[in-house]
């Protein structure tokens, strides 16, 4: 065994693929740790280490080794851009993204070619290539705007749609300048050319999320799911280069077609950004740093000013290009430093196009090697600006958080538990109603029944709760266990609801044993009358991540009720954070004032006026296959209450059990039944909820 570990070479560079992989793990660990306390950006701090290990550096680690995953970051960096991207903002501002792309294009190639052709000397075409390679960027600075969490502020989805516009119109100036130098332009190029890009484009929108729905509607193990995904990625990826793009647009458009499957409070896209974050977008940008030889400056006296011309040529267009998007379209200057330090960073596509421009011998090798020292510091510097941006608009954000009064009525969400068939679902419906991520604020309470307690039914009890703790970690939250012994399980319920000051309760819906049960369980039924939280009934069909659209069946007057934004505030939660569409059905004013919180807080919704609760069971008309049905509840003797509600929970048992459906009771300012109908002269007394849900919409 000694001769063996002796018979490992340590020459460099080093051979041993163990070893190569270990030394790299510590660099992705170590390297921003030393930098972050010189106030250095972890990503500049992984790129200045690539230059150090690299064949240019101390030639310690050979380029590549490190290929495969270094390109799989690149992908991984635009997948995730167009998962975090909200799709109704995305919608909201294609408009200035177009706009946004076609100026961060069309200034690079204008002052570029100018500078090639009358500074450099080049031939014309030479000069719209050389623009062309300024003209593309990458998200390199995208990870550290969504470490801020400010992913989706309107700039960052002006700049990562303009992204896509920029990077395919560089890349066809690329595909057209070659096929010239070539011999000249085929015939039905653009007829081809746009053939392939509509296939492609009807491939990755249409059939990838019909094929990743039914995929996850049948398979619910997490590493299935999560290998299923980057399966996904990768197919859209080559589909892309098929289509003769580079597999950077195919994954961004992965993304974007993906995410409503994959909830912002999701184990699964916890786990894709982990994967990523902690492994391949680093190897990406260890490997930019190997490409940096720093030797060619005393070797070549010229490529100092090329360097220099390139790098503030690079700079300033796209510098114009963030200004002239800021003040058309009115943001702020922290918005235009995320947008520049979006579209600053030149790397992959810059890259893939000078080394095509040289091969062809209409670039030389000092602008190839100036290209390299650009893309070193344009990514340091669009890295410090995304920061700067971030760092600040995440500030303002703490601060407004911080004004609207944090602790009143504070979120805290209790799940009793007592059938494990649906755990999953029911602390994933949790974790996408509930308003902040990554706080303690989610119990799970498991009644065991003193008179029956066995140590056989405590351990199993105990495994429940695990399973339900483990459910919440995957997803970077934190569940508190709980577990009771009582007779009496709603008196256990209703005490853990006063001890621990619960504001909103999720339960299963009750499967009946036999035709004397009621519909809800004598459980449920005792809930609602001894608790008065928000309580949200699920019944799960089919996972929540797969559905399409959430039909909100409001009674008349609900918004004059004390538990109406709270209530609200839930199901808007799951707009944000699934991206399905909210159908509210509800009476003129109610949708009027349910309009009116729209125009606030946008979310993608449509309103449609529905004032005969009688007629409930028409409903099933619109109804489609990965739907999911939400009603809004009222006590008696409350303000929205009416006598059909009474039927409601027979109509879904009867008519509606193919569909996953919610059924919503808000708290009430009286829960007591027996107290006297409010009289109808006092509405307009009622309680005025405008402060109370731009309180909780923050």
């Amino acid at each position: 065994m000694i001769n063996d570990i002796f018979n490992i070479s340590l020459s460099l560079p080093l051979e041993d693929s163990v070893l190569i992989f270990s030394l790299i793990l510590f660099i992705i660990l170590f390297a921003p740790l030393l930098l972050n306390k010189m106030r250095i950006p972890h990503l500049i701090g992984l790129i200045i280490a690539g230059v150090a290990i690299g064949p240019y550096g101390f030639n310690i680690v050979p380029r590549g080794s490190i290929q495969l995953f270094g390109d799989v970051g690149l992908l991984y960096i635009m997948f995730l851009a167009g998962l975090d991207i909200d799709r109704s903002d995305f919608k909201k501002n294609s408009g200035k993204s177009v706009v946004f792309g076609l100026l961060t294009f069309l200034y690079p190639m204008t002052l570029g070619t100018a500078v090639g052709h009358y500074v450099l000397g080049f031939s014309w075409i030479s000069s719209v290539l050389f623009a062309g390679m300024m003209a593309s960027h990458t998200l390199v600075s995208y990870p550290v705007i969504s470490k801020f969490g400010v992913a989706k502020n309107r700039a960052v989805n002006i700049a990562v749609g303009g992204t896509v516009i920029t990077d395919t119109l560089a890349l066809m100036v690329l595909a057209v300048v070659a096929a010239i130098t070539a011999g000249g332009l085929p015939n039905y190029f653009w007829v081809n050319f746009a053939i392939k890009i509509l296939v492609f484009g009807l491939i990755v929108w249409f059939v990838l999320p019909v094929l990743a729905r039914w995929f996850f509607k049948n398979y619910e193990g997490n590493v299935t799911q999560y290998t299923f995904l980057l399966g996904l990625m990768f197919l859209a990826s080559f589909l892309a280069k098929v289509a003769g793009l580079e597999a950077i647009i195919g994954a961004f458009l992965a993304g974007l077609a993906l995410n409503r499957l994959i909830p912002r409070t999701s184990p699964l896209m916890n786990r894709t950004e982990f994967v990523g974050n902690a492994l391949f977008i680093p190897f990406f940008l260890i490997g930019v740093g190997m490409l940096v030889d720093f030797r060619v400056f005393f070797r070549d006296t010229d490529i100092i000013f090329v360097t220099c011309l390139m790098t503030i040529t690079a700079m300033t267009a796209k510098f114009l290009a963030a200004w002239t998007t800021q003040k058309t379209f009115r943001l702020t200057v922290n918005e235009r430093h995320l947008i520049f330090g979006i579209n600053g960073a030149q790397a992959a596509a810059t890259l893939a196009t000078v080394l095509v421009g040289y091969r062809i011998g209409l670039l030389n090798e000092t602008v190839l090697n100036g290209s390299i020292i650009m893309i070193l510091v344009t990514c340091s510097v669009a890295s410090l600006m995304a920061q700067k941006g971030a760092k600040n608009i995440a500030a303002l954000q703490l601060n407004d958080n911080a004004a609207a009064e944090p602790d009143k009525d504070k979120e805290q969400i209790l799940i009793p538990i007592y059938n494990e068939k649906h755990v999953e679902e029911l602390v994933n419906l949790c974790l996408t109603v509930k308003s902040k991520k990554r706080v303690k604020n989610i119990y799970a309470l498991y009644v065991v029944n003193n008179t029956r307690a066995t140590d056989a039914l405590e351990k199993e009890a105990r495994k429940i709760l695990t399973h339900a703790a483990e459910t919440a970690a995957a997803a970077d939250n934190v569940l508190t266990q709980l577990l009771r012994y009582d007779s009496d399980i709603v008196n256990a319920i209703a005490s853990v609801v006063h001890e621990q000051r619960i504001t909103d309760l999720i339960l299963g819906l009750h499967e009946a044993k036999d035709t004397a049960d009621s519909f809800l369980g004598e459980l449920a039924e005792g809930i609602l009358t001894q608790c008065n939280a928000t309580t949200l009934i699920y019944k799960p069909a089919q996972p929540m991540a797969t559905i399409k659209r959430h039909l909100v069946i409001v009674p008349d007057r609900a918004e004059r009720e004390t538990g109406f934004p709270y209530w609200l505030v839930k199901i808007w939660n799951i707009g944000r954070n699934t991206g399905a569409r909210l159908i509210f059905y509800a009476s003129e004013h109610t949708l009027d004032y349910l309009k009116k919180v729209h125009g606030k807080y946008p979310v993608a919704a449509e309103f449609n006026r529905f004032d005969h609760w009688e007629d409930f069971l028409i409903l099933s008309r619109d109804l489609k296959p990965h739907d999911n049905l939400l009603v809004v509840m009222s006590r008696r003797n409350q303000l929205s209450h009416n006598r059909t509600m009474e039927h409601i929970p027979l109509y879904l048992d009867k008519y509606f059990k193919a569909y996953n459906f919610i059924l919503v009771f808000p708290k009430q300012d009286n829960p007591d039944n027996d107290r006297p109908l409010i009289n109808p002269s006092m509405l307009s007394a009622a309680h005025s909820n405008d402060e109370e849900i731009a309180r909780l919409f923050k």
